[in-house]
């Protein structure tokens, strides 16, 4: 597909959604929540122009409580206030080519976003090409973003999660099959763990929401409507891939609630709903458009507080920023 304005490039990101939707067959095996508890008290606490590309893809959390996000179709990283006011802080550079080479999308696109201690911004881009694919970092003052980690071209790094205790940064390569690792200070990107799992099955993405628990990667492939955990040896060699949920459609991003296991997930299409994944699989729907989600592509939890971003690829009415109570859950920090 050829890049020729923002929403071309926001049909682009419809279409291979909608696709995936529709090869997903099965219905999700709903189950009640049970003892763990829900969500309840969802409400919008900010609202992005989906006409500018402000399509909110991924989302991190302050200390504060406010949030930064990535905005994938305008190539922007942004901060969330508590209040609901928004600050583009930086925006990924453009590749001489328009970057209509990009994987599946045919147009550069930022992704995955995670902060470190000190405020350090990394955000995911794809662009087409080497000389811009990978990982960008952006300081705390600065509106400059720094590219430390190159991606092949033919890439599309989509989650990504920061393991504090190593330094590594975790990227979910969506047309690789494959989880690269990068450490904080930059250089050169490994392929930590490449494998069936993490393919597409007929579509063109495969894994996509990343998060790191309990001393291992968690990946959640779109295709396959998993949630896959792939445990993190003494040496940082992957371990053997474990199949944690199944039939869940279309899942973006996920997080964990903090009672174990749980997983709070992002179902981004056909229709927009998050799932509460117990550990045993069993899943149930708690929110969904009617409580304000718009092809919600991105989760962070908080204590009892969980953020749901919605990108509206497909709706293309109202991208926004949604908070929920976590019922009956203990605080996490």
């Amino acid at each position: 597909m050829k890049l020729t304005s923002r929403p071309a490039l926001a049909a682009g990101i419809l279409a291979a959604a909608t696709a995936l939707a529709t090869a997903l067959t099965g219905p999700a095996t709903a189950t009640a929540a049970g003892p763990a508890g829900g969500v309840s008290h969802a409400r919008v606490v900010a609202h992005f122009d989906a006409a500018t590309g402000q399509t909110a893809e991924n989302v991190t959390l302050e200390p504060d409580g406010s949030a930064d996000v990535t905005f994938s179709v305008s190539r922007q990283i942004a901060h969330v206030a508590i209040d609901g006011r928004t600050r583009v802080l930086a925006t990924l550079p453009t590749p001489p080519d328009g970057g209509v080479h990009t994987p599946v999308f045919g147009g550069p696109i930022a992704m995955g976003i995670a902060r470190d201690l000190d405020g350090t911004l990394y955000a995911l881009y794809a662009a087409g090409s080497a000389d811009f694919t990978g990982v960008w970092r952006l300081t705390p003052g600065s509106s400059t973003p720094e590219h430390i980690a190159s991606l092949p071209a033919d890439s599309l790094p989509n989650g990504m999660a920061l393991d504090r205790r190593t330094g590594t940064l975790y990227i979910a390569d969506s047309n690789l099959s494959t989880i690269w690792a990068v450490p904080t200070t930059g250089g050169t990107a490994t392929r930590w763990a490449t494998a069936a799992e993490f393919a597409p099955t007929t579509q063109d993405i495969g894994a996509n929401g990343l998060k790191v628990h309990g001393g291992a990667v968690w990946v959640g492939n779109i295709s396959h409507g998993t949630v896959l955990r792939v445990p993190i040896g003494r040496n940082g060699r992957a371990g053997t891939i474990e199949t944690r949920a199944t039939g869940l459609g279309p899942i973006d991003d996920f997080d964990f609630t903090g009672r174990g296991d749980q997983i709070l997930a992002a179902i981004v299409e056909g229709p927009s709903k998050v799932l509460l994944i117990n550990p045993d699989g069993t899943h149930s729907t708690v929110l969904t458009a009617a409580d304000g989600l718009q092809n919600p592509t991105s989760i962070a939890v908080r204590g009892c507080t969980a953020y749901i971003a919605s990108a509206a690829y497909s709706t293309g009415t109202d991208p926004n920023l949604l908070v929920a109570h976590l019922d009956s859950g203990p605080s996490r920090h």
